[in-house]
């Protein structure tokens, strides 16, 4: 069976804490007359720390949508080679040997995709597949997962890598006076991820199971609009309470294979906020501290879109995990969309 390796990932050297984020809210929108709630939200993220791949001062300022992608794709060129280095590493493997590359993001746009670039200068075969996804949001981490799961069920001798490049900050709106807007004003972070999926050997997660769900009637609860100054991120404030829907999803994802959801070894869930991790410990049944790897992303460096399921799942192999173990992964994002990935670890495969 397929085996997800374990990822790399990386965050930009510049970062605001959340004192400096309620500060800058404060002095930017002090006579906002939902300020309050602003500032209460954004406390109760949770996040003490994100990075942003430019300086807070050139952050706020907002040069044009043009000016903004190409900071983008400079930022991303700079960026992504040592993350798919260290990747490769991780799974043992070369460039050479991989047989299609996932690309997945939602805060900058090329055309052609990155991948072509990737596969021009990172020493990649040119017969190697492209697959850029850049509509699913933070659920695009785990639709990678499952993407390269199937690539590697239809080719078994293959090898698939991910990539995620998240530059939440590029997307700051300074004139969006919106409560959603002001909220992921506080809670989105910049990072990269890559990850290995091999077809044949590997150390890790053995990929068994995927699917994807849907919550229907939510299509516009979580969204992008696209005007001339960007990408404003809009958020309906029902979301938060999305995982007494979304749960129901996953236990039964987990019943159709004969798998008890309450009862795994580990849970890599993305955590969007502090209330999808408490929502799904109760929903789920599960105690809270098993999402401590996902609760140490988002405090560290906030809600990273895609690249979330990729650093708490490197959180896990830090940790370590008895071979034999079962586990989830779970990404969620707009639509509203579940991805979800059952496996089991495999710390001893062979490479």
């Amino acid at each position: 069976m397929p085996v997800l390796c374990c990822p790399a990932t990386s965050v930009p050297e510049h970062t605001i804490s959340m004192e400096q984020t309620l500060e800058l809210a404060r002095r930017l929108y002090p006579r906002h007359e939902n300020l309050s709630l602003i500032l209460r939200l954004i406390k109760n993220t949770g996040v003490n720390k994100r990075h942003f791949v430019q300086p807070i001062e050139k952050t706020l300022t907002h040069p044009g949508f043009e000016e903004r992608n190409l900071i983008y794709v400079h930022e991303a060129k700079r960026r992504l080679p040592k993350v798919i280095e260290t990747a490769l590493k991780n799974a043992q493997v070369s460039a050479h040997q991989i047989d299609a590359i996932i690309f997945v993001s939602c805060t900058g746009f090329t055309m052609p995709s990155l991948t072509a670039w990737i596969i021009n200068n990172l020493g990649f075969r040119n017969d190697t597949r492209q697959l850029p996804i850049a509509q699913l949001g933070c659920a695009a981490g785990g639709a990678a997962i499952n993407n390269a799961h199937n690539f590697c069920l239809a080719y078994p001798e293959s090898n698939a890598l991910i990539v995620a490049c998240e530059f939440c900050s590029l997307c700051y709106q300074p004139s969006d006076m919106s409560i959603g807007n002001l909220l992921s004003n506080g809670l989105f972070g910049d990072a990269l991820g890559a990850a290995v999926v091999r077809g044949q050997g590997g150390r890790g997660m053995r990929l068994e199971h995927n699917g994807s769900r849907l919550v229907l009637g939510t299509e516009d609860w979580i969204s992008y609009a696209v005007k001339k100054t960007g990408f404003h991120f809009q958020l309906d404030r029902r979301v938060p309470k999305t995982m007494e829907q979304l749960a129901p999803e996953l236990r039964a994802m987990a019943t159709t294979y004969d798998w008890d959801v309450e009862k795994l070894g580990f849970y890599i869930i993305h955590a969007g906020g502090p209330r999808i991790l408490s929502d799904l410990s109760h929903f789920l049944n599960v105690e809270l501290h098993l999402f401590a790897h996902s609760q140490a992303t988002l405090t560290e460096y906030g809600n990273i879109a895609s690249v979330v399921v990729l650093d708490a799942l490197r959180r896990q192999f830090d940790a370590g995990l008895a071979d034999g173990s079962r586990g989830i992964i779970a990404g969620f994002g707009p639509g509203i969309t579940a991805e979800i990935i059952l496996g089991t670890w495999q710390g001893t495969g062979t490479q």
